[in-house]
């Protein structure tokens, strides 16, 4: 491997080694700090990430903050909140926020804004002051698996303009932003989580797409930028975007007048136990050739969360600076940007005078969902329904813990409904007439409400819906993910997205409930 820069005499071992943690984001499992993560901060460890399974509650979490601070005053504490369907803060009730795609349809920039504030002064509330968020990934591929309702939507301009708002939103809080998937993951068919993807589009697509919203966002000022693990032979025939010193140093990095987009803050890489580059380079060499890159910070502890993973990293860093692989200059300046970026959320105030809008997530969700009949009036429901859930297979980011769906909402308002899941399993093995007549057995004779999840992407969905609504007219629909398919349906609702908010909006609409005044 060609290193970025000169390799110079080596530094002492311990300067070499606390540069070499400080780029590491790892993560850990339990809900309070590990010994051994509270050793590695007070050797150079400067960050650390969180996940669903280090939270219960917020009064918890700003506890284990504290922690952390106790250990290190300046550590950066991050997490994956996108809001939506990938939430951390949220991850066994579901979001109070709706995710991009929802404010991508209500396309108010202001209140976009609004919403990421509130997710920031949430997050810094508990002491959170980096966010791997936002998804500035412009939706250009309907048949993408692990992006969909991730994203604002597949306008390069609008993806722009609110990406930019929720960097705004999210900062004014205290919280650095970290804009993801750079070059952009909108158009793939393939989970970066299993393999690694390959976009064919030319420099000329990907500069009016892919990165008009990247643009808008370094404009912006995002404090951070996430790479992704794909391929673009465009740019680099060999090496996937985290791994390319064409893609990070080249076209991130580069001025605007060379076609860059000049972006000096801290590059992060994407998870490096993800199959794009696990399976494909392994983790240790993987995290070398991403520093060498342009990387800054290694993201490492979705699915590695062990203080054996942390020795790994560090130890081949300080290894490949030792063989010339790696430029000793290299990390250090990756090293420096970590501690800048710490500077910056100390003194950023972590949301001091962002006022609380608690309602503001409800409000958004209640604005992106679009209604729509099939030409006669439908009776609101009055008594207890059977809600049929066909659920897809959740994507990694997504996670299987997070609850979806109408059901909970819609028994709170009509007590005595029910929900059943329908899968592709199911539907497999019975076969999709012996699929629909168990659910229209089970139903009786309640009215039926069918929540959908991208039903264009799932044939089987779409072949247990047509006979359901060839046998039920009557019955309700409710897509939760991207509605590419045609509406169908006595009532057809799109609520882009499946946080807990959204099934509440769907709630209210299928039942005519009226929300209280200021709600």
């Amino acid at each position: 491997m060609t290193p970025v820069g000169s390799a110079r005499s080596v530094r002492a071992t311990d300067t070499l080694t606390r540069d070499a943690l400080t780029v590491l984001q790892p993560g850990f499992t339990g809900t309070t700090a590990p010994d051994w993560l509270l050793r590695r901060l007070d050797e150079g460890l400067a960050a650390v990430g969180l996940f669903g399974r280090n939270i219960t509650d917020p009064a918890q979490l700003a506890a284990l903050t504290a922690q952390l601070r106790d250990a290190r005053e300046d550590v950066l504490v991050a997490i994956d909140e996108e809001g939506g369907d990938v939430t951390r803060l949220e991850v066994r009730g579901g979001s109070s926020f709706p995710g991009n795609h929802a404010l991508g349809a209500v396309d108010d920039t202001a209140l976009t804004r609004g919403v990421a504030r509130e997710l920031g002064r949430r997050l810094a509330d508990c002491g959170v002051n980096l966010n791997w968020a936002p998804s500035a990934d412009v939706n250009s591929n309907p048949a993408n698996p692990v992006i969909g309702v991730r994203s604002f939507g597949a306008d390069p301009q609008l993806v722009a303009r609110h990406t930019a708002a929720y960097v705004e939103g999210l900062q004014s809080a205290g919280v650095a932003a970290c804009t993801k998937h750079f070059p952009g993951h909108g158009d793939t068919a393939v989970d970066s989580h299993h393999d690694l993807p390959r976009i064919a589009a030319d420099l000329p697509t990907l500069q009016e797409r892919e990165l008009v919203p990247f643009r808008a966002a370094v404009a912006a000022g995002t404090r951070a930028v996430m790479s992704a693990h794909i391929l673009l032979p465009a740019l680099d025939g060999d090496r996937p975007a985290t791994l390319s010193p064409a893609a990070l140093h080249g076209l991130l990095r580069a001025p605007a007048g060379e076609g860059g987009l000049g972006f000096d803050g801290l590059i992060v890489t994407d998870g490096m136990e993800m199959q794009a580059i696990s399976a494909t380079f392994g983790i240790e060499r993987g995290s070398v050739l991403a520093v060498a890159a342009g990387a800054d910070a290694i993201c490492v502890g979705g699915g590695l969360a062990d203080e054996d993973t942390v020795l790994r990293l560090r130890d081949a860093l300080v290894r490949a600076v030792r063989d010339g692989e790696l430029s000793e200059q290299r990390l250090a300046d990756a090293a420096a940007r970590v501690r800048a970026l710490a500077r910056w959320t100390r003194s950023a105030g972590a949301g001091e005078g962002a006022a609380p809008a608690p309602g503001i997530g409800l409000t958004a969700a209640r604005r992106a969902l679009r209604v729509t009949t099939a030409g006669r009036p439908y009776e609101p429901l009055t008594g207890p329904a059977h809600v049929a859930a066909f659920t897809p297979l959740a994507n990694i980011a997504v996670g299987d813990d997070t609850p979806w769906g109408v059901g909970a909402e819609l028994a709170r308002l009509v007590p005595g409904t029910e929900t059943a899941a329908y899968t592709a399993e199911s539907a497999a093995r019975a076969g999709t007439r012996a699929l629909v007549d168990g659910l229209l057995a089970a139903a009786g004779g309640r009215r039926v409400v069918a929540v959908v999840r991208d039903v264009h992407r799932h044939p089987w969905m779409a072949d247990a819906l047509d006979a359901l609504l060839t046998a039920r007219p009557d019955t309700a629909v409710v897509e939760m993910g991207v509605p590419q398919a045609p509406p169908r349906g006595a009532l057809h609702l799109a609520t882009h997205g499946a946080a807990r908010v959204c099934g509440q909006a769907a709630a209210e609409t299928l039942t005519r409930h009226t929300p209280a005044h200021g709600t």
